[in-house]
């Protein structure tokens, strides 16, 4: 074996078992910061603004249910049936790509986390890739409850706010456990762009957005089911 070979083989072994390992650990342990955070704040700096994170790690029994439903009423209603890519809606987001038109996202919750949690934003062939790779994994280890409890935890929902906890506080001066369906709602699509969208102060059109979002709502099976039990 020569010294190359030697040596890829090495990097490949570090590579699967530092990501396997560290997607087993964030398993159980929360995830107190992201890549997207560091990346905000560095912004914000550069800007001349003092760095801003506001976040808080609750666990998804201390979440409104009614948080799970807006956000996959919103951005991926069939989460609780992939294994974690939408194959129709990426199929869609191609042709709509080749056709010219204006391009929009396909990415799945589990994607999205993947993505927060592991990677940066910055769109590229080996980005999506590794986001693939990451979003396998996390179906694999951490199942549904966890991708959702770790996407709402990390998820941006406003200029230095992460996570249901930091938007219940800041834009609705409560705790996340009483967030009501219309607040979930506005929360949920906010998110596509939650720098331009202000889920506490919403335009006419995401009054729209909110009420479709409200409909859909009742179309989702309620999730997790033992909070929506109590």
């Amino acid at each position: 074996m020569s010294k190359v070979t030697r040596w890829l083989r090495n990097i490949l072994i570090f590579f699967f078992t530092s990501t396997i390992l560290s997607v087993v650990i964030l398993k159980y342990i929360p995830v107190y910061i992201t890549p997207l955070m560091l990346i905000r704040a560095v912004e914000q700096m550069i800007d001349g603004k003092s760095p801003r994170i506001s976040h808080h790690w609750v666990p998804l029994e201390d979440i409104s249910h009614n948080l799970p439903q807006a956000v996959m009423a919103s951005e991926d209603n069939l989460f609780l049936k992939h294994s974690g890519f939408d194959l129709e809606q990426i199929q869609k987001a191609q042709i709509e790509a080749q056709e010219g038109k204006r391009q929009r996202g396909a990415s799945t919750i589990s994607q999205q986390t993947a993505r927060n949690v592991f990677l940066w934003q910055k769109r590229s062939w080996l980005r999506k890739g590794l986001e693939a790779y990451f979003t396998f994994l996390i179906e694999a280890i951490w199942g549904k409850e966890r991708i959702m409890e770790v996407y709402l935890n990390s998820i941006e929902m406003g200029k230095g706010i992460y996570g249901a906890d930091a938007v219940a506080h800041y834009n609705f001066n409560t705790t996340p456990d009483r967030l009501t369906k219309d607040q979930c709602a506005y929360i949920a699509v906010s998110l596509p762009n939650p720098l331009e969208r202000d889920s506490a102060h919403p335009t006419a059109k995401m009054r729209r957005m909110h009420n479709t979002v409200l409909k859909r709502m009742k179309q989702i099976d309620q999730f997790p089911k033992e909070a929506c039990a109590k």
